[in-house]
């Protein structure tokens, strides 16, 4: 077991692609990225790239990528190897990835669970969505998370970064009404004491509101 070192070289969305597409599995990119392809246009430098699949997929995206690509475990600030047709449990839901024989990260996997084809919340298992509305997809066909559901991701981190705050600014003004109050909502069941970014979203709301009546 070692410490996480963040030297990164990431592939790009296309590269992306061009390695999960041919696995029959279903995947999205995620993060930074996720949002940018939402506003299909590049709002900052992004460090890495992330990509999502079902726990149930795990062995099967292993399995195409073992021959090729290292892969290890996240947990706690320490990697370890991901041996191969090891299943890993419940707790495990973050990979790395790198070139065999290279020393820089490529890509990051992160596992998400699912239920009666609703997507689970890890941090808070009462808030679902059904997979048919998990995703968008790109006109090149690339399937990227809801930008909603990726901001939930964001703020509902114990530690809200300054580009997590700069992609809620770039993306909020962007959603419809029900995506932003999903998303509110969502983070009050998490937050129910509250939110720095509750007010910022209802402002938004507010605004839209208005501008209908007008």
């Amino acid at each position: 077991m070692s410490e996480i070192k963040e030297i990164w070289q990431p592939l790009s969305v296309d590269e992306v692609q061009g390695i999960f597409s041919p696995m029959p599995i279903q995947w999205w990119i995620a993060g930074g990225w996720a949002l940018d392809l939402y506003l299909d246009r590049i709002t900052r430098e992004h460090d890495d790239i992330d990509v999502v699949i079902l726990r149930s997929q795990h062995l099967l995206l292993q399995k195409y990528l073992f021959s090729d690509w290292e892969g290890y475990k996240a947990f706690k600030g320490k990697l370890t190897p991901w041996n191969k047709n090891e299943k890993l449990e419940t707790h495990f839901d973050n990979l790395w990835f790198k070139k065999k024989g290279k020393s820089s990260w490529a890509f990051q996997v992160m596992i998400i669970d699912c239920e009666d084809d609703y997507w689970i919340y890890k941090r808070n298992g009462t808030i679902r969505r059904k997979l048919t509305d998990f995703e968008l997809t790109t006109s090149e066909g690339v399937s990227y998370i809801r930008p909603e559901i990726q901001l939930l991701y964001k703020g509902g981190s114990s530690w809200i970064r300054e580009k997590d705050n700069l992609d809620l600014e770039n993306v909020l003004p962007t959603l419809d009404d029900v995506s932003r109050e999903w998303l509110r909502d969502s983070l009050t069941i998490q937050y129910p004491n509250g939110h720095p970014w509750i007010e910022r979203i209802n402002a938004c709301i507010d605004s839209s509101h208005n501008r209908k009546l007008k």
